[in-house]
């Protein structure tokens, strides 16, 4: 069955880019809708923008959503990561401003919400998107794959000259919970030369340390040091998952990225819904839906940052 909220929750911050103050209210949803982002604060055009693959335009550093009236939301592969891994089909979120509020730089806030505020189960069948043939689309050495499978596994490899990130590989099957107990704290991260050349740009004018992994050379800048010691390419994981999401519905395949990041898997799922012969909406039964991500998912299986 499709799951819902049960109640509202409110959570406050500031915007990544803008560094401006941000309230995010999420509501419960009726079956069939979706995930959609309504934007408080404009008074022109249609304030609703839908969390599909088809809204994505390009976008420096995060994954930004668009309507036909040109009304934008941006970052918000975290807030649809935590939807994907709690199980939440179909939720109104409204925004007071043009991007999700940054928070941690991690999904667990968002987890955390979702998951005090309780999941209402709704009588209509939940459907998935069942991958049926290899799909690929790759940019140099960077690679996006889904495979068939009868599940959601990540796999992803990463690798950067700043020896304090070097080389890491990570894959997870992503049924009962895992994306809560192993992915959704880890942060987003850059490198300091990175943050200097987008402030100089006036860009992550709301990036600090508090929701960052700042790396430079071998050093790790943000107080504290990592979550994980693979932390990065965790959060690439957490950022993948947020991005499938935009399907619109869960994904029964196995993800593969390798130096990949939002584009490429936006047009991942491009390439994936070209060709009906890729791809088929099949109905949940109990087997199906105890391989999803969100399934027996508990407040306790957070991670003590959340």
């Amino acid at each position: 069955m499709q799951s819902t909220l049960k109640t509202s929750f409110t959570l406050k911050g500031v915007g990544l880019h803008t560094g401006r103050p941000v309230t995010l209210k999420v509501s419960p949803a009726a079956a069939e809708m979706g995930i959609w982002f309504k934007r408080t604060d404009r008074v022109a055009g249609d304030p609703y923008v839908p969390a599909r693959w088809d809204s994505v335009k390009q976008s420096k550093l995060c994954t930004l959503l668009q309507n036909a009236d040109d009304v934008s939301i941006s970052t918000v592969e975290h807030l649809m990561a935590a939807f994907a891994g709690c199980g939440v089909q179909n939720a109104l979120v409204e925004v007071s401003g043009p991007e999700i509020p940054i928070l941690d730089g991690s999904s667990a806030p968002f987890v955390s919400a979702i998951l005090k505020a309780g999941l209402q189960r709704l009588d209509e069948p939940l459907r998935a998107i069942s991958v049926l043939r290899p799909v690929e689309v790759r940019e140099g050495v960077a690679v996006a794959r889904l495979t068939p499978a009868d599940r959601l596994t990540i796999r992803f490899d990463i690798e950067f000259e700043d020896s304090a990130i070097g080389t890491q590989s990570k894959a997870l099957d992503m049924a009962n919970g895992a994306f809560v107990r192993t992915l959704c704290d880890s942060r987003t991260f850059c490198r300091q030369a990175d943050v200097d050349a987008m402030r100089e740009q006036g860009l992550a004018l709301g990036g600090t340390m508090k929701n960052a992994v700042v790396v430079d050379g071998d050093k790790i800048l943000t107080p504290g040091g990592l979550r994980h010691a693979d932390e990065p390419v965790r959060h690439k994981m957490l950022d993948a998952l947020g991005d499938l999401a935009l399907a619109g519905g869960p994904i029964l395949g196995t993800y593969e990225g390798v130096r990949a990041g939002h584009a490429m898997t936006n047009r991942l799922l491009h390439a994936l819904f070209a060709d009906p012969r890729n791809y088929e909406w099949m109905s949940c039964g109990p087997e199906t839906i105890a391989r999803l991500p969100g399934v027996g998912v508990r407040v306790a299986d957070l991670p003590a940052v959340a």
